[in-house]
């Protein structure tokens, strides 16, 4: 069913943090740039330049302190998600803005600092399958699906998801139809070259690579997973 068209100005923001997965933001970015009627907001915890996995400069234009209450709010993955997992300030941003928000959106591991702010308590989510097994610490639902809507709370899986979950997202805060028109302006129409794009259809020992890749950061994000729900009072 068409989602709710909207006739008020819509206020969006994403934030922006050292060891970002650019595309994890850029991606679902070019679809919510074009939502009717709307304010993008790039956001960080200062103003100053990021780095992304690989190098990628990006800046944010307002600090968190002076972000207006968003309708929507981007968290994006990225192998920094580790320290955000433990930055109070960024939770505490997180929380605030999920109290007024008409939809709060993670993409990949950005699930997990949705996690950490407590967001995700008895919700279904899902989040890139390397880390798929650590929602369950959060108290959440994991569901092994690309894109997990419960109730304002929408979950895309791993990077390119993003794509998906940010069309489902317009779907929920312009209706159908305006997701429809960005899909086709987009030409979303994707025709992969390779086969390999879940653990269940790569082969195992390409899943072995990426997982042997991935470990260092993994092993890290186990224990910070396990610091941050043994605080008092998570």
């Amino acid at each position: 069913m068409p989602g709710p068209i909207q006739k008020d100005h819509l206020h969006l923001g994403a934030i922006l943090f050292p060891g970002i997965d650019q595309a994890d933001f850029t991606t679902p970015y070019e679809v919510l740039a074009s939502v009717p009627n709307s304010t993008f907001h790039v956001l960080g915890r200062e103003k100053t330049p990021v780095q992304d996995t690989h190098g990628l400069i990006l800046t944010p234009e307002i600090p968190l302190a002076e972000a207006p209450q968003l309708d929507l709010l981007l968290v994006p993955g990225g192998a920094g998600v580790n320290a955000l997992m433990e930055d109070e300030v960024v939770l505490a941003f997180v929380r605030r803005q999920a109290a007024g928000a008409k939809v709060i959106f993670s993409v990949c591991t950005g699930a997990l600092v949705l996690g950490a702010a407590g967001l995700l308590k008895g919700r279904k989510a899902t989040t890139h399958w390397a880390s798929h097994h650590l929602l369950s610490s959060f108290g959440a639902r994991p569901v092994n699906a690309r894109v997990v809507v419960d109730g304002n709370v929408v979950t895309a899986a791993g990077v390119t998801s993003g794509l998906d979950g940010a069309l489902r997202v317009v779907a929920l805060l312009r209706g159908e139809t305006a997701g429809q028109m960005i899909q086709l302006y987009t030409q979303y129409a994707p025709e992969p070259p390779f086969n390999c794009g879940t653990p269940e259809s790569a082969a195992p020992e390409l899943v072995r690579a990426v997982q042997s890749h991935l470990r260092e950061v993994l092993e890290a994000r186990r224990a910070i997973v396990k610091r941050v729900v043994a605080k008092p009072g998570w």
